[in-house]
């Protein structure tokens, strides 16, 4: 169990989490699951925590507020998919139906996992058509490509030159997933945020900018659907 700190009223808990090279305090909340988390440098103590989390409540409950409210997948709902807006409908079928203006969903099945199961589909194909294209540019070759839903980063390049990718991008504007496709291709020539790295997403994407303050602005409304509840 992670350690956990609580204070004011009502409540707030906050995980703590410990790290041998942190030099200060740092708070954030999470804008996926609202989570409150504070790291600390491995010799501070509880005492000393708990002081900087009541100098920051009034911070802290701010954010807390500004979470996106969640919202269940059900028909008659109006999504976002690679850019373009489309009401979920139903019908008496057994597949997802993909119309001008209208994803159709299959009644008789959970509305949430029949749309995630389409979006991942057309995730793969997408993703994997522009990693070829990136790699091929680069002169690489890259690995397995899976695709997750990960809380915490939206890519990811390893060692073995295997990449993971949310599929949830495909809620975001094209060019947004565009550019994470570039970011996490680029990795494969450096496996690092250095300079070089950044030329090489340059290479592959001229002004990537304005996509990549995209995601640190709106990244966290991709997690407010809930593709479980329904």
């Amino acid at each position: 169990m992670p350690e956990t700190l609580e204070i004011g009223q009502p409540p707030i808990s906050v995980e703590l989490r410990r790290n041998a090279s942190a030099k200060r305090m740092t708070l954030r909340v999470s804008s996926v699951d609202g989570a409150a988390r504070l790291t600390l440098p491995k010799r501070s103590s509880l005492r000393s925590a708990k002081r900087f989390l009541i100098d920051q409540e009034g911070w802290l409950r701010g954010h807390i507020g500004k979470r996106p409210e969640r919202v269940a997948i059900q028909a008659g709902l109006e999504i976002s998919l690679e850019g373009e807006m489309f009401f979920l409908g139903e019908h008496s079928g057994a597949r997802v139906v993909l119309a001008p203006g209208q994803i159709i969903l299959p009644a008789g099945r959970p509305a949430g996992m029949a749309l995630e199961r389409f979006i991942k589909t057309r995730a793969r194909a997408v993703i994997t058509d522009l990693v070829k294209q990136d790699a091929g540019t680069l002169g690489r070759d890259f690995g397995k490509i899976s695709l997750r839903d990960p809380r915490s980063r939206w890519g990811s390049c390893n060692s073995e030159g295997n990449l993971m990718f949310s599929w949830r991008l495909l809620l975001a504007p094209q060019a947004v997933l565009r550019y994470v496709v570039a970011h996490e291709v680029a990795h494969l020539a450096e496996m690092n945020h250095s300079a070089a790295f950044w030329a090489e997403v340059e290479g592959l994407m001229p002004d990537y900018a304005p996509e990549r303050a995209w995601l640190k602005q709106n990244g966290g409304d991709l997690h407010r659907y809930d593709f479980k509840s329904a």
